[in-house]
C-alpha cells in the first residue's frame, strides 16, 4: 500500500505511514503557497499522528526560508531531514536550520534519514 505518490507541479511526494519524502523538482523555487499545499497533504494523509518530513534533494531547487516558519507551526510534525550528497547542502541546511523550530538534521543517505525519523517519532508515542 505504501508508499501512497502525489505528482505535483514542483515536486513529488512518497506518502509512508509515519513519514513522507519529498523530491522537487529541477529549477523550482519553494515558496509558501506551495508550502501550504504540502502542509494540506500531510495533515491529511497523516490525520493527527506524528511524522516526519523529508526532503530527498536529488534535483537543484531553491527554497523561500519564511516557510520554515510556518512549517514550524505543524504541531505533529516532530522531525525534518534533508538529505543530500552535495557539499553546497551543508551550507543551506545551516540557514534553513535557523528557520526551523524542529529537529533538523543533514544525511547523505535516505536509509538514515529514515531511521532517525523513525527514532524521533518513535520519541514522540
Amino acid at each position: 500500500m505504501y508508499p501512497k505518490i502525489e505528482k505535483l507541479d514542483f515536486g513529488d511526494l512518497y506518502l509512508y505511514k509515519n513519514y513522507l519524502v519529498a523530491v522537487m523538482h529541477q529549477g523550482v523555487t519553494i515558496k509558501p503557497e506551495h508550502n501550504d499545499i504540502l502542509v494540506h497533504l500531510a495533515e491529511s494523509h497523516f490525520k493527527g499522528a506524528p511524522f516526519a518530513y523529508i526532503t530527498h534533494r536529488k534535483n537543484s531547487y531553491a527554497v523561500d526560508p519564511s516557510i520554515y516558519y510556518e512549517t514550524s507551526k505543524i504541531e505533529k510534525l516532530v522531525a525534518f531531514a534533508v538529505v543530500s550528497q552535495h557539499a553546497m547542502s551543508n551550507q543551506t541546511v545551516a540557514v534553513e536550520q535557523l528557520f526551523l523550530t524542529k529537529p533538523f538534521k543533514l544525511f547523505t543517505e535516505l536509509d538514515d534519514a529514515v531511521a532517525w525519523a523513525l527514532k524521533k517519532i518513535e520519541e514522540t508515542t
